[in-house]
């Protein structure tokens, strides 16, 4: 792994990962009219690692569309004890170029399931404090029904196949890295 500085224009402390593309976005509107109704949109996926705060509000933004009465959420933050320990911070590490290849498979998986229109899935990277995000994951559709069990696919398959890593760091100056009990290439205990 490499040490990646990173910027105010994508991120604002020092983490090591791989270098890899940190944004990925799919494409977007395409106007075939003037008027908002008019505008033919493409679906788009938006994948983002980044050691920046995430913003529930940004992300939420990235997948309305006027064709879409639903905009499903799921945010994922670091929670301040685990089995009786006081958990300070989570520390997150990915392989970003096998996490964004596996979280393309997961939009595409859900697109075959259910019709949403947008996905987004943004994960953050390093040093998670206790009650902010470490992941949002977005998507839009028609009717509800379809983005929420697309949210809920998407985190339950990213926790089991994507290659990001978390470290719990305890009040006492321990830490542990955890294991995904739902990783496919867990053994069970």
């Amino acid at each position: 792994m490499s040490s990646l500085e990173i910027s105010s224009s994508g991120f604002s402390q020092e983490t090591k990962l791989p270098l890899s593309p940190l944004s990925v976005e799919g494409s977007s509107f395409e106007p075939v009219g003037k008027d908002m109704n008019e505008v033919e949109e493409k679906s788009k996926d938006i994948i983002k690692f980044t050691a920046e705060k995430l913003s529930v509000d940004e992300v939420s933004q990235l997948v309305i569309s006027p064709r879409c009465g639903a905009i499903s959420l799921f945010v994922g933050t670091t929670r301040n004890n685990f089995e009786g320990k006081k958990v300070i911070s989570l520390e997150y590490e990915a392989y970003l170029p096998m996490a964004e290849n596996e979280i393309r498979k997961i939009c595409s998986d859900i697109r075959q399931k259910w019709p949403v229109k947008h996905m987004a899935v943004f994960h953050r990277l390093g040093s998670v404090p206790v009650s902010e995000a470490s992941v949002i994951i977005a998507a839009s559709s028609a009717h509800r029904a379809a983005s929420l069990e697309a949210v809920s696919y998407a985190i339950d398959t990213l926790k089991a196949k994507v290659p990001i890593w978390k470290k719990e760091m305890y009040e006492e100056s321990s830490s542990s890295w955890k294991r995904n009990k739902e990783c496919f290439w867990a053994t069970n205990d």
